[in-house]
């Protein structure tokens, strides 16, 4: 297995060599008219990108020598930012959330599951400890909250049990009636059969009447069977040894579970070794390394009095002290550098910088005068440079190493003993130079009797000038961390999140998208396409801190659909892949809590403020239309749900690089609140429209085998059709109230049957036409959207200009 991830890591490599070298054409500017093969191009990025995640996190959940694991986790962790810088420069370039690849799998030869973005599985393993805790400290406040509050008067336990069986005693004797009318109209049945028999059969002929039916029944059986049997292989119908399969599921998660453990045993080796080889390289080592740079120290000091005719000033720390003497410089050199005017180096820099403004200037006159041609460029990538040193590292270090000498798998002490000669050369570095300084001055009062020199201390670089961010003033300075997050959990603003993964959202993904973009239309997303936008805007983000520093910031996601397409469901999905804390500012749950100016003020620091300390967190706003009521309505003017929108655009504008704080809006009527704020507070709109055929399908499949297994007699294809309209919530209430454990008994007997389901949806209300185009409407009045419509009326326009150019020239 070791052998397998080894291969695995080598070919990721390759990949990631070949990425690299095609990195440097996107920073290139390309014409806007070439916006499709620019697109493309992105397009392939994003998709091998995604390949190379895929494999990282397979490839750091499963490798056990820990010192590769290092640099595997660092490239993850890249390659993972990278995906979202990609992700956010093809909704620069598409205009639009939902991007349509197809053309691009086919020629990349990959499937629609090449499309899911991976979750890294060390997000939920690394934070399982912590979220442990927390769920029981949650748990012991929610059960205190329990014990204070007065339980209503019950019935005593002896009346309760007599209830019980007399409505136990009465559901038996009507099924008893029930079961007993059916035997006496199979009685009357076969009785009448007796009585109306026609003219008797000799005893040859029943025999012959017999064989033919009993010969027909089989041959029909083996016909289905056959069918049944061509249509598993040909991967029509699931595969009927679905015990066999889970088996070997299992085998495969208890081999992983073991190599995990494994990885924890080298991983607790190697700190234990870490801590010898700093003590044995500290004995052996430190003396010579401190003796031969202070010899190296003192004939810097003899070079520079030769040829300067006086001893040197000493490199200060800020320079990096004997940093600069170590470096491949001759004692000229280092004089000209530390005596070199800090002025003309900062006049330097300003007339760069004049000449850098008018270049700007310039080009920018250029792009405004050519219109019709803007030119595109991908912005530089925060990741590239840590993927390229860790590429460079793997090629020095492990590229051609010997893994024969390691068969199991442990740390290599030569590599860890090079990594703690640098750490201990620093930290001697720093105390030998304390004491060359000091022989340096007792130099200069023995051989030239000179005094101290005072050093010329470089001067910092003038800040820029602007708009200094106000500092939030704590509110709360006298309170500790746990006081506060008592008093959230009392009132109800932090809440424990439902444990919902995010592959349990079931849809799929949108095959005719290019189709659509091709006659100019804007394709609405699948919930396929929802789902990756949470896993890269949502899950990605907050799961590790490294991502969230360097990647685009996102501090906000609005989710805009007709109530039962699974917006509160995502909500619950990041909590549970990132252990984040949940806290509900929903307007319904603020009711008659924190009244008053001040009191709401006090509320939002202490929300952000927790947040911040217990990172990561979300931060959810159900109907989020309500914040920004055009005109509240008379039944809902005494809750004010306007109260914090003030106090929360201003806390949102303070989070930054490192607050893994994520704010999530879910609203099923975004037409009564004021565009402009809510666009305002939100940098991502995703709209959640009702599933299409595919995605119900699908969701049909998923959720009836979780309760039994799909026989032909299910028409599913029927069902997804018929089913058009209903939103994946209520075909999910359609199913628990169809497959009951009852229900389930009886399928020997009784197969299951598309009519059923049919029934209950009938008695719940679809999401009707006119809805959804309200909601279409106001999605397409969105910000980026009318970029989306501008520029698509730019092509035709375009488009339209060419043929009468070409019909007047014919």
């Amino acid at each position: 297995v070791s052998e397998a991830y080894q291969s695995l890591w080598v070919a990721s490599h390759g990949t990631l060599q070949e990425l690299l070298g095609g990195e440097q054409a996107l920073l290139e500017a390309v014409p806007g008219r070439e916006r499709q093969a620019f697109r493309y191009r992105l397009a392939v990025l994003y998709l091998r990108y995604l390949g190379l995640l895929r494999r990282f996190d397979a490839i750091y959940d499963q490798m056990v020598q820990p010192q590769k694991r290092l640099l595997v986790r660092r490239l993850l962790d890249s390659v993972a930012g990278r995906v979202l810088e990609l992700k956010d420069e093809l909704v620069r370039v598409d205009l639009c959330e939902t991007h349509c690849l197809e053309h691009v799998l086919q020629d990349l030869m990959l499937t629609p599951a090449d499309l899911e973005v991976p979750i890294p599985k060390y997000f939920q393993l690394e934070q399982s400890s912590v979220v442990k805790e927390r769920q029981q400290k949650l748990a012991e406040i929610l059960s205190r909250m329990e014990v204070t509050q007065e339980s209503p008067p019950g019935m005593p336990r002896t009346q309760a049990v007599i209830l019980v069986q007399t409505m136990e005693r009465a559901r038996q004797g009507r099924l008893r009636a029930a079961f007993m009318r059916e035997i006496r109209r199979e009685e009357d049945r076969d009785r009448k059969v007796w009585e109306d028999t026609g003219p008797k059969f000799s005893q040859d002929e029943a025999a012959v009447v017999i064989q033919k039916v009993w010969k027909g029944h089989v041959q029909r059986r083996r016909t289905q069977q056959d069918r049944r049997a061509e249509m598993e292989f040909i991967g029509m119908l699931p595969a009927s040894s679905q015990a066999e399969h889970l088996g070997i599921l299992q085998k495969a998660t208890l081999w992983e579970e073991n190599r995990r453990a494994l990885q924890k045993e080298m991983e607790e080796e190697f700190q234990a070794a870490k801590v010898k080889a700093r003590e044995t390289v500290a004995e052996t080592e430190g003396p010579i390394m401190k003796e031969a740079m202070r010899e190296q120290i003192r004939q810097w000091f003899i070079e520079c009095r030769a040829v300067t005719g006086r001893f040197p000033d000493y490199p200060d720390e800020s320079l990096g002290g004997s940093c600069v003497i170590f470096a491949d410089k001759t004692p000229e050199q280092v004089k000209m550098e530390l005596e070199m005017p800090q002025e003309s180096k900062m006049k330097a820099k300003e007339t760069s910088k004049e000449k850098d403004q008018e270049r700007k200037k310039r080009k920018e006159n250029k792009v405004k005068k050519r219109e019709v041609d803007t030119e595109l460029k991908v912005l530089p990538s925060k990741f590239i440079p840590g993927i390229t040193a860790g590429h460079q590292e793997y090629t020095n270090m492990w590229e051609n190493r010997n893994e024969s000498k390691h068969p199991s798998q442990s740390f290599d002490p030569e590599i860890l003993r090079k990594e703690k000669q640098k750490e201990l050369e620093v930290e001697i570095r720093v105390q030998v130079d304390e004491l060359m300084r000091q022989e340096l001055k007792n130099l200069r009062l023995a051989v030239d009797r000179e005094d101290e020199r005072p050093l010329k201390t470089p001067k910092k670089p003038a800040k820029k000038t602007g708009k200094k961010k106000k500092k939030e003033k704590d509110l709360t300075s006298d309170r500790s961390l746990d006081s506060l997050y008592e008093e959230l959990v009392v009132s109800g603003l932090l809440k424990k999140s439902d444990r919902v993964a995010l592959k349990d959202y079931v849809g799929d993904c949108l095959y005719l998208g290019s189709t659509l973009m091709l006659a100019n239309k804007l394709p609405m997303p699948s919930l396929f396409d929802v789902r990756q936008n949470m896993a890269l805007y949502g899950v990605l983000r907050l799961g590790s801190a490294d991502i969230h520093s360097l990647a685009p910031l996102i501090r906000s996601i609005l989710l805009v659909g007709p109530s039962g397409t699974g917006k509160k469901m995502l909500v619950h999905a990041v909590c549970t892949e990132t252990g984040a804390n949940l806290f509900d500012l929903s307007p319904g749950n603020l009711k008659n809590k924190y009244l008053g100016k001040s009191a709401a003020q006090m509320m939002m620091h202490m929300v952000f403020k927790v947040a911040r300390l217990l990172q990561p967190s979300v931060i959810w706003i159900g109907d989020a239309e309500k914040t920004f009521y055009r005109k509240i309505p008379k039944e809902e003017s005494r809750m004010d749900p306007k109260r914090i929108k003030k106090d929360l655009g201003k806390a949102m504008r303070l989070l930054g690089p490192g607050d893994r704080v994520m704010l999530i809006g879910t609203t099923g009527r975004p037409q009564l609140a004021e565009m402009r704020g809510l666009c305002q507070l939100y940098q991502r709109i995703l709209f959640v429209p009702r599933p299409d055929y595919n995605s119900r399908y699908v969701l049909w499949r998923h959720l009836i085998e979780a309760r039994t297994q799909v026989t032909p007699s299910l028409d599913l294809s029927a069902l997804a059709r018929v089913s058009d309209g209903y939103t994946a919530g209520y075909i999910r209430k359609a199913t628990q109230v169809v497959l009951t454990d009852r229900r389930l008994l009886l399928l020997p007997r009784w197969p299951l049957g598309a009519s059923e389901f049919l029934g209950q949806l009938a008695k719940l209300d679809p999401v009707y036409y006119e809805e959804e185009e309200t909601l279409k409407d106001w999605y397409f009045k969105t910000p980026l959207a009318k970029k989306n419509m501008k520029v698509s009326k730019e092509q035709l326009q375009a488009e339209e200009a060419k043929l009468a150019k070409e019909k007047k020239k014919k």
